[in-house]
C-alpha cells in the first residue's frame, strides 16, 4: 500500500505510539487526522507539523461522542482511506482487594476506549472506505491478547476481543470488499506513559510506530512486532509455557 498523499486517522495521535505514528506518517507525505482528549497538546502538536495534521478533541470513552465523530468523518475528510485505532488504556487491578464499586466505572472506560471505540470507528468508516480505490482498517492489539498478565485482566481481555473482531471483520471484507485491508498490529511492551515504571526491555515508540507503518505498506494482515514474534511461536508450540511466562514476567 502506497501511503503517500493519503489522509489517515490516528486515535491517540498526539501521545506515545500515536505521536510517533503521526510524525512518521507526515514524513511519508500523509495528512494525519489526530484524535485525542488533551486540546492544548493536540493544538501544539498540530502547530509543529505546519498544516499536515488536523486535530479533533474526542473522548473515546464516551460512546455517544465517538459515534457522532465517526459519523462526520467522511464528510469532513472525503479523502480519508485509512484508520489506525491506536488509543488504549490499561488499568492495573486486583479484584480480590480493590473496591468493586470504585473500579467499575474505571473498567467501563477501559473497555469503551480499547474495544467499543475500535468497533465504532472501524464499522462507521466501512461504507466510505468501500468507495475508495484502496483502504485499510488497522487495529492495534497486544501480545497480552495472546497470553494475559494477572495485573491487567480487563486490558488483556479487551485486546483479545480486538484481535477476534479484527479477524472476523477481515473475513467480511475479503468476501465483499477485498480492496479494504483489515490489519492487526500486535505490540510488545512499549516505552510509553502507560507503561512507565513497569517492565524491562521495552521497545521505543519510534521503533513500534515504524514497524506498524512498515506492516501496513507491505499489506501484512497480522503485524507481529518485536518480542510478540517469539510469543506467537511459543504459543503455537507450548501454550502452557507462554501462559507461565506472561503470568510471572
Amino acid at each position: 500500500m502506497n501511503l503517500t498523499g493519503r489522509t489517515i486517522l490516528v486515535t491517540g495521535g498526539a501521545r506515545g505510539i500515536g505521536r510517533e505514528l503521526t510524525r512518521q506518517l507526515v514524513e511519508l507525505g500523509v495528512h494525519v487526522v489526530a484524535v485525542g482528549r488533551d486540546r492544548d497538546q493536540l493544538k501544539s502538536f498540530a502547530a509543529e507539523h505546519d498544516g499536515h495534521v488536523s486535530t479533533h478533541v474526542v473522548d473515546l470513552a464516551d460512546p455517544e461522542a465517538t459515534g457522532a465523530f465517526a459519523d462526520e468523518l467522511a464528510r469532513l475528510y472525503p479523502e480519508l482511506s485509512v484508520v489506525i485505532n491506536n488509543a488504549g488504556v490499561q488499568t492495573l487491578t486486583d479484584f480480590l482487594r480493590d473496591d468493586p464499586h470504585a473500579t467499575r466505572p474505571v473498567l467501563r472506560r477501559e473497555i469503551a476506549v480499547n474495544l467499543e471505540a475500535v468497533v465504532t470507528l472501524s464499522t462507521a468508516l466501512l461504507p466510505h472506505f468501500s468507495r475508495q480505490p484502496s483502504a485499510a482498517v488497522v487495529n492495534v492489539s497486544s501480545g497480552l491478547a495472546l497470553a494475559p498478565k494477572p495485573s491487567a485482566p480487563v486490558y488483556c481481555a479487551s485486546k483479545a476481543a480486538v484481535r477476534t473482531f479484527t479477524r472476523a471483520l477481515r473475513y467480511q471484507c475479503q468476501d465483499a470488499a477485498p480492496h479494504i485491508q483489515v490489519i492487526d498490529a500486535v505490540l510488545p511492551l512499549v516505552d510509553t506513559d502507560m507503561t512507565r515504571g513497569r517492565g524491562r526491555g521495552k521497545m521505543s515508540t519510534s521503533q513500534a510506530a515504524a514497524a506498524v507503518i512498515r506492516g501496513i505498506r507491505r499489506d501484512t494482515a497480522d503485524i507481529y512486532i518485536g518480542k510478540t514474534k517469539i510469543l506467537r511461536t511459543i504459543m503455537r508450540l507450548s501454550p502452557s509455557l507462554g501462559y507461565r511466562t506472561l503470568r510471572h514476567g
